[in-house]
């Protein structure tokens, strides 16, 4: 018996650490604006083409006001669009059984892959001026592309922790 109240397993194994995560991680994409900096940006560019509106209305130019005014339409949509792709994410957890990435989009769609761990390897696209530009899990003719919406410098740390994790799992077997 090992201490405590806990029995050990006949085999010196804990059979529940097979499901137990290595590695967990949710990955979502860089944001660049808050909520609140997209009030102040609206309001911002908001009061630019409302003063050269009145402006160019002021000079005989009144087309001009229109212009300003679509511009702001395109911008709200634009930055809105932004924000509900901001609300997709990936899933990749490690354990000693499966390597599973799951890619939920900004509709709630899910996708989802699962590999062998010991068949499953990082490969990884660099460039010298930009740092990691691609991150991909390959298994067996598999390719999936992880944390590909995250800066070069959030991706290289997922790697790192991906690459720890994988080699923990394998150590393991």
């Amino acid at each position: 018996m090992a201490s405590g109240n806990i029995p050990m397993h006949p085999d010196g194994l804990d059979p529940d650490s097979f499901d137990r995560p290595v590695f967990r991680a949710t990955i979502r994409p860089n944001q660049s604006l808050s909520p609140r900096g997209f009030r102040n940006v609206m309001i911002g560019c908001g009061l630019v083409s409302l003063v050269t509106s009145i402006a160019c209305i002021r000079a005989g130019f009144w087309p001009v006001a229109g212009f300003f005014g679509l511009d702001m339409i395109g911008l709200y949509l634009a930055l809105q669009a932004s924000f509900r792709r901001g609300r997709s994410f990936e899933e990749v957890m490690i354990t000693p059984l499966v390597v599973m990435l799951a890619r939920v989009t900004h509709r709630g769609e899910r996708r989802e892959w699962r590999f062998n761990p010991l068949w499953t390897k990082l490969t990884r696209i660099e460039d010298e001026e930009y740092g990691l530009q691609t991150l991909t899990l390959v298994s067996r003719r598999e390719y999936v592309v992880v944390a590909r919406d995250v800066s070069p410098i959030d991706r290289e740390e997922i790697a790192q922790e991906l690459t720890r994790a994988l080699a923990q799992v394998k150590k393991g077997f």
